[in-house]
């Protein structure tokens, strides 16, 4: 079993990903009910902790795994990924609700964690533990974004909007000048990843980073434009 896992290939949109994809829809779709369910009442609370205490037994476990021996490599493991950062505040932003760590886990779930689910760059199969940890994290993170913001209804507003592009590229700056100096390629800022993803519709490097970082500018903007514009009036 162990070695039929090992020699099996991660098949982008094949049965297994077809299932996680599924099970996202639906998760995303009960989240939301539930949110919407729970506003004003005090199970809110309960809730968010059980869920944010959830995205951490899966993700801690999946970045413990690769510091150990035989899966530690330069070039992936250090937690330098946007999801990596990303779990973090969905954990913060369930745990206390407050309005930026909301608004950048709804900006970055929606748009940049998704790729993760839609474009995977992985070479486990179910039911490998790296699998399962992989996609678990992914989901969590976006499915956090959906219940709070369009469950609970806890919405963005322009001023968190602007800090989470300036957390977003902080984040990109930093991470770009700690590839150069180390040759990795954390965040795909130097170089495209060696799997199909959206990022080849972008063009060469450098242009598909500053197309990448336009249209994600624009689309969040729609993002929090649609959610503020959708909010019943007081």
């Amino acid at each position: 079993m162990t070695t039929d896992i090992v020699a099996a290939k991660f098949t982008a949109y094949g049965p297994s990903h077809l299932t996680v994809l599924a099970v996202f829809a639906v998760g995303v779709c009960v989240l939301i009910m539930v949110g919407r369910a729970q506003r004003g009442t005090a199970s809110v609370d309960r809730f968010c902790k059980v869920f944010a205490v959830a995205i951490a037994c899966i993700t801690v476990p999946l970045q413990i795994l690769q510091f150990l021996p035989g899966e530690w490599r330069l070039q992936t493991s250090l937690p330098l990924q946007l999801c990596d950062l990303a779990w973090i505040i969905a954990v913060y932003a369930l745990w206390t609700r407050r309005l930026l760590p909301v608004t950048i886990t709804y900006l970055w779930g929606i748009t940049l964690t998704s790729q993760g689910l839609l474009t995977p760059d992985l070479n486990s199969v179910f039911p490998d533990p790296r699998f399962l940890m992989f996609f678990g994290m992914h989901l969590l993170i976006i499915w956090a974004s959906f219940y709070l913001v369009l469950g609970l209804g806890i919405t963005p507003s322009w001023a968190t909007y602007r800090r989470t592009l300036e957390v977003t590229l902080l984040w990109a700056v930093l991470t770009y000048i700690f590839n150069v100096i180390v040759d990795t390629n954390y965040g795909y800022l130097n170089a495209k990843p060696k799997k199909a993803s959206l990022l080849d519709f972008l063009g060469p490097w450098p242009l598909y980073v500053v197309l990448e970082i336009a249209i994600v500018a624009v689309v969040w903007a729609l993002l929090v434009w649609s959610v503020r514009r959708a909010r019943p009036a007081t």
